[in-house]
């Protein structure tokens, strides 16, 4: 009995810092993580200091475009050294999938020009969760190109919260989990995996290349937090079954590390193999976070035992 209630205490302290780190959402993305627990996966050793690290890196990181490029078939990046962006584009227009920061729009816009598209002929914007480094420019996009704004109904709240520069966050769609958007041909599909937000996106597509077609996987951030909640470690739990089960020949992330986009990158050579069709590495990320979700729980239940 005294355990059940140590632990009942720790869940209503726990589940209260977790709901005042919610309430300041840039706070809570500003202020380092612990550097504990260590999970090794595949020989390679984490943190969740260091998973963060690797993913933001430095601010000039996460501003300078990282060279645009054809990934897939009609998918291309278009993001920065950190922060994801992809752009699939179709005879009827094209989808931007994650606008970063405000401040990115620009050079967003300047790479889908290097690759020969126009930014006026982006006609649908999605994202892949409700944090200002992935969807705080969704409202300058819409301003600049007209693009219909639709997002998860579990992470509108935290969008409508994000207003750069006093700009209302445009919302013209709410989406549901399994919920499809086609344009031009091409149909992405978007599926609820929550934890890391409450409408945490992986969306998944098909692409097409040498005459064959793949699984393309465009996840949302696993990463969990340093307070797991019970409602959080079911959401955690829900969404690491669903992208296990999703099929993927190619995996990308709203942030490049997780797909590790420059050593894929570097391998792009005219006919050779292409380096983002690497079906054994679909779940990778999934393994670390999962590994790292595990330790963290672990680490909680080990503080209140007697």
């Amino acid at each position: 009995m005294k355990n059940m209630s140590g632990m009942h205490l720790l869940i209503g302290a726990l589940s209260a810092l977790a709901l005042c780190l919610g309430a300041n959402a840039s706070l809570a993305q500003a202020a380092p993580p612990p550097d504990h627990p260590a999970v090794t996966v595949k020989g390679q050793t984490y943190t969740p200091r260091s998973v963060l690290a690797r993913n933001m890196g430095s601010e000039a990181d996460r501003v300078t475009a990282f060279p645009p490029h054809r990934i897939v078939g009609n998918i291309y990046y278009i993001g920065t050294n950190t922060l994801s962006s992809f752009l699939i584009v179709t005879p009827q227009g094209h989808f931007l999938i994650d606008s970063t920061y405000e401040r990115n729009v620009p050079a967003i816009e300047k790479s889908v020009a290097q690759l020969g598209f126009k930014f006026s002929d982006v006609k649908i914007l999605l994202g892949n969760h409700a944090h200002g480094d992935h969807q705080e420019g969704d409202a300058l996009v819409k301003q600049m190109t007209g693009a219909q704004v639709m997002a998860m109904a579990e992470d509108v709240p935290a969008l409508q919260a994000m207003k750069p520069g006093g700009k209302e966050h445009p919302i013209d769609k709410v989406l549901h989990d399994g919920d499809a958007v086609t344009l031009g041909g091409t149909t992405l599909v978007a599926h609820l995996t929550p934890g890391h937000t409450r409408g945490c996106t992986t969306w998944t597509t098909t692409a097409e290349e040498g005459g064959k077609t793949y699984n393309v996987m465009l996840g949302c951030s696993l990463r969990p937090p340093a307070v797991l909640t019970p409602t959080l470690a079911e959401e955690f739990n829900r969404a690491f079954k669903t992208v296990r089960g999703l099929p993927c020949d190619v995996q990308l992330g709203d942030h490049c590390a997780q797909y590790n986009t420059q050593e894929k990158y570097a391998k792009l050579k005219e006919g050779a193999p292409n380096p983002f069709i690497d079906p054994a590495s679909c779940t990778l990320e999934a393994d670390i976070q999962e590994a790292m979700f595990n330790a963290i729980l672990a680490e909680q239940q080990h503080a209140v035992r007697p």
